[in-house]
């Protein structure tokens, strides 16, 4: 207790630089870091809770305080109503992020002149762009930024949730000086009052103290970093056994092929088409023999069918979602009348898990992963296309008191049955369309039924940084758009946006023309080809950002103001972003373009084209030309990381790091098989050492080549040194390295 008075009390914490200042008429909570006032709790008096109760018999049964209408549909509220919320002001932040899933802006905008921004995991199709309606996945987190701190509110509820936020400016009349500030102002259907303020103050520090409350990612497999190729849907084994040779005909590196519902036997999941996919098991064996693995999709509604084993399993385990009734609950999804698993219920997550056993799913492989889709849950003729909110799960809790967690919960069952299947040796691959706060420990999530539109493109950016702020890292759009289909320009430049991206996967609906790279002519072909065989050049790259946010919490994909949280030139901008900390991308997202303008920030960095190897300094807008072959992205190595083959140094220095593991098992973190390098560049001399004690690890990685840029002049000699002895010079910049097991080249260029 820092100090007491008639109205207040105050507590500090870390030496009294961190305090919580409690005002008891009215209740308000104010948080000083530094005896500045950052964020007040109830500012408004808007904070609001009311309690469950059972409904009186002379109540009158039509009140909506116990039912409500929406349009067909009547939600019977058991327990009356029961929303709550709160407000907060955070003082001197004007700019404001995270609360995904929106098709909109990465700086989330003043809702006083329309909707709020809403928190309802929805199939959605086609969604519109720059709207505030929720999609298919939430995150209540909101992250606020200026100059100086970075903080973060979270606000712990699964039910449907509204967040209004409004820009204020504030006099502070003893300076005469104006203050922006945010109000926001959450408002959640049902739940507890359980909301977090994380204090950062560094971007860096805020990601690493969220890690830690929901969860740091999981990290991938290698393979799920490559391209994956999906169609709804191929039609059989030959047609997959085709497409998987056109990209070897065509010289397009790929590692995964997606299977849509089609493949199953009339929609019930863990089974196979007889007629089309007689061998499942020979099919993935074909392809593992080329080092390339099969994604299957597994939805949560089951098939209402007494003749299918696994739906008497689930039905007579009880782990179906009942109505209001008592009964099972029944919606239509794609196979028809179906009933939805339970994933609430830990009996039916474990139940559910065992179904991806080798001896379970018939078939099966340790070649094959899956996808979780319509796990909003979607539900045909529902309410919003998804289920009623007076549904029962577990324990009696009604759907509205959990709606967001449905999808995060089979997400994490499904995780938990392809670790359960290699006897907790292998990681797993799942990707979901739905997801929550701690989705990232489970897998990957996509932007779900995009469009294969101009805008589309545009807005995947924006969308995939506000996911990668939140936690939610292994993130990426359909490539070319879900629906409809894109001219050759707008696919191309799709693929380029696509591999500068976590995820990276084609995907088109069934009535979509075939898009497979090849199709739309050699220049085409060429450009898709060019695009992925760099983004396989930088998979050690994105791999090493992976275990950076597996370890850390920081996001593979970050907005400008991460890296350069002082330049308030960089807080609005989401048509470009860093990857890590060393590559600045900007892919092209409007047709025709010629030219397009960067903003390299930093006035005292300097930039280097990554094609050109062509110097910019930071601190200005450039207009760099394009082609239809063009990835526009500049490079500046200024963070510890590093990618397999270059390494920049402007102001003569830089520093990086390179993390190898087996790319598949848990042995780096149960056995701590694992190499993580550092590298740095110094009075003209790099070294490479071990960055941690802990890992050992053999591996056949092979040094190629060093490039050096901003060498201001010609150096006389090179030399490499392997574990002490000298093996070669040029007559250019000193390098040295060691204890590598391979001959190196290096190149110097002034």
């Amino acid at each position: 207790v820092e100090r007491r008075t008639e109205d207040s009390v105050t507590l500090s914490w870390s030496s009294g630089r961190h305090q919580v200042r409690v005002w008891h008429f009215p209740f308000r909570l104010e948080l000083l870091c530094d005896d500045e006032v950052m964020v007040t709790f109830n500012s408004k008096s808007k904070l609001w809770f009311e309690k469950l109760q059972k409904r009186k018999t002379s109540q009158d049964e039509t009140s909506s305080l116990w039912k409500e209408t929406f349009q067909q549909f009547v939600d019977v509220k058991a327990n009356g109503p029961s929303s709550i919320g709160a407000d907060l002001c955070l003082h001197g932040f004007n700019h404001v992020y995270g609360l995904p899933e929106h098709a909109d802006s990465l700086q989330l905008r003043d809702t006083r002149d329309g909707e709020p921004y809403r928190l309802y995991n929805l199939d959605v199709f086609a969604y519109g762009v720059y709207s505030r309606f929720g999609l298919y996945g939430s995150v209540p987190l909101l992250l606020a930024h200026k100059p100086d701190r970075t903080l973060g509110v979270f606000w712990l509820n699964a039910s449907e949730t509204f967040v209004n936020l409004l820009a204020v400016r504030v006099t502070i009349s003893s300076a005469n000086n104006v203050r922006r500030n945010t109000d926001v102002h959450w408002l959640s259907e049902s739940g507890v009052i359980d909301c977090m303020v994380l204090l950062g103050p560094s971007p860096q520090q805020l990601f690493s103290q969220y890690a830690q409350l929901t969860g740091y990612q999981a990290m991938p497999p290698l393979f799920a970093l490559g391209y994956h190729q999906c169609r709804w849907n191929y039609n059989d084994e030959a047609d997959v056994k085709a497409v998987d040779a056109g990209f070897d005909d065509h010289n397009i590196p790929y590692d995964v092929i997606w299977l849509d519902i089609e493949h199953t036997h009339e929609k019930r999941y863990f089974t196979w088409d007889p007629v089309c996919f007689p061998e499942p098991a020979r099919l993935q064996q074909y392809l593992g023999y080329k080092k390339r693995k099969l994604v299957v999709i597994s939805d949560p509604h089951f098939k209402t069918d007494p003749d299918w084993s696994l739906y008497r399993e689930a039905r007579d385990g009880g782990h179906f979602v009942k109505n209001r009734e008592g009964d099972l609950f029944k919606g239509l999804c794609w196979p028809g009348k179906s009933c939805y698993l339970d994933f609430s219920s830990p009996a039916t997550r474990e139940w559910y898990s065992r179904c991806f056993g080798l001896d379970k799913y018939k078939g099966s492989t340790p070649l094959l992963f899956v996808w979780n889709d319509m796990n909003e849950p979607s539900v045909f003729h529902g309410p919003e296309k998804t289920m009623p909110k007076d549904a029962v799960h577990y324990g009696g809790w009604e759907h509205r008191e959990l709606h967001n967690l449905y999808g995060f919960y089979q997400h994490m069952a499904t995780a938990e049955g392809l670790i359960m299947r290699s006897g907790g040796k292998e990681r797993p691959f799942v990707l979901a369309r739905s997801f929550f706060a701690g989705s990232q420990r489970f897998g990957a999530v996509w932007t779900g039924d995009n469009v294969a539109t101009w805008e589309y493109l545009k807005i995947s950016i924006p969308m995939l940084l506000s996911l990668n702020v939140t936690g939610i890292m292994f993130c990426g759009a359909d490539v070319g758009g879900f629906f409809w289909d894109p001219d050759p320009e707008l696919l191309v430049r799709w693929y380029q946006a696509g591999a500068l991206q976590p995820f990276f996967r084609g995907h088109c609906a069934k009535l979509s023309k075939r898009r497979e790279p090849w199709l739309f002519g050699e220049e085409v072909t060429a450009a898709i080809r060019s695009v992925i065989q760099e983004r396989y050049c930088l998979l050690p790259f994105w791999y090493t950002l992976f275990y950076q946010a597996h370890t850390s919490g920081v996001p593979p994909l970050r907005p400008l103001w991460v890296e350069f949280p002082r330049e308030e030139s960089t807080f609005a901008i989401d048509n470009q972003y860093m990857i890590g900390g060393a590559l600045l991308a900007c892919p092209v997202v409007e047709r025709s373009v010629q030219e397009v303008k960067v903003l390299l920030p930093g006035d005292d960095e300097i930039w280097y084209d990554i094609d050109s190897k062509e110097a910019h300094e930071g601190g200005k807008t450039v207009t760099l030309p394009v082609t239809l072959d063009t990835v526009d992205t500049c490079v500046f190595f200024k963070s510890k990381v590093q990618t397999q083959s270059s390494l920049f140094c402007p102001q003569g220095a830089a520093d990086g790091e390179l993390y190898l593991d087996d790319g598949h098992s848990f042995n780096y973190r149960d056995k701590k098989a694992f190499c993580l390098r550092r590298f740095s560049m110094h009075s003209g001399r790099l070294r490479c050492r071990p960055a941690s004690e802990d890992g050992t690890f053999d591996c056949d990685t092979v040094v190629q080549s060093v490039t050096i840029l901003g060498v201001k002049s010609k150096a006389s000699t090179a030399t490499v040194h392997l574990s002490g002895e000298s093996l070669l010079q040029r007559n250019t910049e000193v390098a040295e390295v060691h204890k590598l097991n391979t001959q190196v080249k290096v190149q110097v260029l002034a």
